[in-house]
């Protein structure tokens, strides 16, 4: 039997995960920026919470903490970060924890936030089993997240280590963007036939409001614009934009994210 992921709807679009042992009810929890959902969905489903996942310091991230904290001894485990003051046990690049079993790898990804971290699962223990990525605001389904604490290079070279993983890795991304985030990939690849057919199909998901998620690695390399810097059409929609063409990848991510971030 296969780990199971819950995904735990909060605030307007966020995402809290779940990772549930397949034949009990130990469950961690990833990125709860509410307490109140999660708890519903452990009393609900009989779950039993065994420990704490964060990507980064933002309160959408970690707002529950403390509240979950009061109710459970479990331990936190996320970046080194003095925003952060209830990680029990601080993550840096190369590090690992092992989740129900499994060994997650640590990733270092600044640029939404300078703290930010990805967990990577080879998922090595089960075989069959899908690799699985938890990004929290890096990668997005069809995007990427906003430049807040870093800059374009940083960002771009976050984005190029999670691109590099294997492309069958499930990406658990930290919000609902799917859609929005694909209107955009249109207008900066508009002959990608990928993309149009990926679009069409999240038109139809949300419709009927039901969840865009997870994506996995191959098709976030077919489909985002912002692992696709490479793409001569959108390099092309650059040139127009901005009257000349940008000098490399990491040009062209940065008037992408410019584009997106006024879109």
């Amino acid at each position: 039997m296969q780990t199971e992921i819950i995904p735990v709807p909060a605030f307007t679009d966020n995402y809290i995960w779940l990772i549930r042992e397949p034949d009990g009810p130990l469950t961690w929890i990833v990125d709860p920026g509410d307490a109140v959902p999660v708890l519903e969905r452990l009393t609900s489903d009989g779950l039993q919470a065994a420990g704490i996942l964060l990507t980064h310091h933002h309160p959408d991230h970690t707002g529950g903490v403390d509240e979950l904290l009061a109710r459970f001894d479990i331990p936190v485990y996320g970046p080194r970060s003095r925003r952060i003051p209830q990680v029990t046990r601080p993550l840096a690049e190369g590090d690992s924890v092992t989740v129900l079993g499994h060994r997650a790898t640590i990733i270092e990804v600044p640029g939404h936030t300078l703290d930010h971290i990805a967990f990577h699962f080879p998922m090595t223990e089960t075989p069959g089993a899908a690799p699985m990525l938890f990004c929290g605001d890096t990668l997005f389904a069809g995007g990427c997240g906003r430049l807040f604490e870093g800059d374009p290079e940083m960002m771009h070279d976050s984005l190029s280590r999670l691109a590099a993983l294997s492309p069958d890795s499930r990406v658990y991304c930290a919000h609902e963007y799917t859609r929005a985030n694909l209107v955009f990939a249109s207008a900066a690849e508009p002959e990608n036939a990928a993309l149009q057919q990926r679009l069409a199909s999240v038109e139809q998901l949300r419709a009927e409001n039901r969840i865009t998620l997870p994506s996995t690695l191959s098709t976030e390399l077919r489909t985002n614009p912002f692992l696709r810097c490479h793409s001569p059409v959108i390099v092309q929609q650059l040139t127009e934009r901005l009257g000349s063409p940008p000098q490399g990848e990491v040009e062209t991510f940065a008037a992408l994210r410019q584009w997106k971030d006024n879109f």
